[in-house]
């Protein structure tokens, strides 16, 4: 049975001390800071020395398509990687915190508890095989599509109500330096692609439906079942985009697109 998720906190429930170290990791991650992927780097080097981590992460979700994108790359298997996403909208961190504006650090264990947590394909598919016991998340950007969070795993003991308040503390300040890093991506990808970014937004509504299910894996006659339409139609809708686009190919054209959409890097 899932519980309501913790309330927020504020800085006097801790030591001068644990707000000393938070303005530390603070500095860290901001100073300077070169863009998205430069404050997922020093997220994952720098918050695991104040909250300790086995295994620090952030997570880029996509509701809509049940997909999550883990930084850095490469450490999850690609079998991994399916089998969370099998179990997506099953996850109580993701049930807990998609499309809610007020989401907060939580642990899974604020939601269920540790036995039954045990009892769930979730664990014995995907977490106990990676050897992960507590899993906190610290949600830094959410809206109807995305949801990009910090998470922090353990395999020993679980992480302490102080633990959850200190990231808690940190987290509307880390969220604030996301959304500057994706204003800097922003306008890094305006200058060194401007005219394939207004091409994107120049797709029409219909057109960008059939990208979104192009995307999502759809072969023409999928599309063309999916939005009532002939398979020739869709083909003549990707050629459009293909011409709008400047691209020759499906795979590229999202790839292109998905540079407008993306919330992160």
């Amino acid at each position: 049975m899932f519980h309501p998720q913790p309330p927020a906190v504020s800085a006097s429930q801790l030591s001068s001390r644990e707000l000393r170290r938070a303005l530390d990791a603070l500095h860290a991650l901001g100073d300077c800071c070169a863009g998205s992927d430069d404050l997922a780097r020093r997220g994952i080097e720098h918050l695991p020395r104040l909250i300790g981590s086995d295994l620090t992460t952030l997570v880029v979700c996509d509701i809509e398509s049940g997909h999550r994108i883990v930084r850095p790359e490469g450490l999850l298997s690609r079998r991994a990687t399916e089998v969370f996403d099998h179990y997506f909208h099953e996850h109580p961190l993701v049930r807990a915190h998609s499309r809610n504006a007020h989401a907060v650090t939580t642990r899974i264990s604020d939601l269920i508890r540790p036995a039954e947590f045990h009892r769930l394909p979730l664990y014995n598919d995907y977490y106990r095989p990676i050897r992960i016991e507590h899993t906190m998340a610290m949600p830094i950007h959410v809206d109807a599509r995305f949801l990009v969070s910090f998470v922090f795993n353990r395999s020993g003991s679980g992480f302490s109500e102080r633990e959850r308040n200190l990231a808690e503390v940190l987290r509307p300040h880390v969220a604030n330096l996301y959304r500057y890093s994706v204003a800097i991506d922003q306008s890094s990808a305006m200058s060194a692609d401007a005219p394939a970014l207004r091409a994107a937004l120049a797709l029409t509504p219909r057109e960008r439906e059939v990208l979104d299910w192009v995307a999502a894996g759809k072969t023409n006659r999928d599309v063309a079942a999916i939005l009532g339409a002939s398979p020739r139609t869709v083909e003549k809708h990707l050629e459009r985009i293909y011409e709008k686009l400047g691209v020759e190919t499906r795979t590229a054209a999202v790839m292109r697109a998905a540079r407008q959409d993306k919330p992160l890097g």
